[in-house]
């Protein structure tokens, strides 16, 4: 598997002239995730997939993680692909930082999709969540899993594959203790700088939740669209956090419309 000079675990697949899209995984997974949603984009996109620092097989965080950080990996991993702009496709985690990356370099980001991913929280969901990381710090990641399976997938759907459970466990748990606490305080306490941005962003952008992802619900989503000049906001019904996996046409289907909707042409 290809390395870049920074440590940063990535594969990128598909024609060399086409649009490319970027895939960046949420806290605690890896570009595995992606198994689910590539082969939608396999006709017609190059797709880029990588372990960000601290995950996978890419290296630790150089310095204290922060979305400023991880927007620098994606630079620099851009770079080194020669690829010159993309669509950036965000999970989680995974959304703070493309929109971090589209307010670092908005010449770069052609249009956003912004899946499962925080706004503002209440009081209460914020505490719950700094609760989390000193959970994670204490006792590593292992002690947060079960708790986050249940807050990922359905019941029905948990119970129904028990192997899917163990392969995303493991890779929470592979995440080594004394680093999966900072960046899960990037999840919990990079909001701020990512609300209502100055200047706003302006590319196309699809912002996608499930109506029972309690923790990046709807009103979140719909939050996110709305301070992007004609975003769009969609709700899955009956989905939790993980729909990518849990039901992959749900978000494959919306996600390759908008992508054959952006004007065409090669990003690299």
């Amino acid at each position: 598997m290809p390395v870049a000079p920074d440590g940063s675990t990535y594969e990128i697949t598909g024609p060399a002239d086409a649009p490319c899209v970027v895939l960046i995984h949420g806290l605690g997974l890896n570009r595995a995730c992606w198994q689910w949603t590539g082969p939608a984009l396999a006709d017609g996109y190059r797709v880029l997939s990588y372990d960000l620092y601290g995950h996978g097989e890419s290296a630790v965080p150089p310095e204290t993680p922060s979305l400023s950080l991880f927007s620098r990996q994606l630079q620099g991993l851009l770079d080194h692909c020669g690829i010159a702009d993309a669509v950036i496709v965000g999970f989680s985690l995974g959304g703070m930082i493309a929109r971090r990356f589209a307010q670092d370099c908005p010449d770069r980001a052609r249009a956003l999709v912004i899946l499962h991913s925080p706004h503002q929280r209440s009081a209460e969901a914020q505490a719950a969540i700094l609760a989390r990381v000193e959970q994670a710090r204490d006792q590593g990641p292992q002690s947060t899993v079960e708790a986050a399976l249940e807050r990922w997938f359905t019941e029905g759907f948990r119970a129904a594959n028990p192997a899917m459970m163990d392969t995303v466990r493991g890779w929470v748990t592979a995440n080594r203790k004394e680093v999966y606490h900072r960046i899960y305080r990037v999840l919990a306490e990079g909001i701020d700088e990512i609300t209502a941005p100055v200047p706003p962003l302006t590319c196309p952008a699809l912002v996608i939740t499930g109506d029972e992802d309690y923790g990046n619900g709807p009103e979140m989503t719909r939050a996110i669209a709305a301070e992007i000049a004609g975003a769009q906001a969609l709700i899955l019904p009956g989905l939790r956090h993980m729909a990518l996996a849990e039901d992959p046409d749900a978000v494959n289907t919306p996600l390759r419309r908008f992508l054959d909707s952006l004007p065409k042409g090669a990003t690299g």
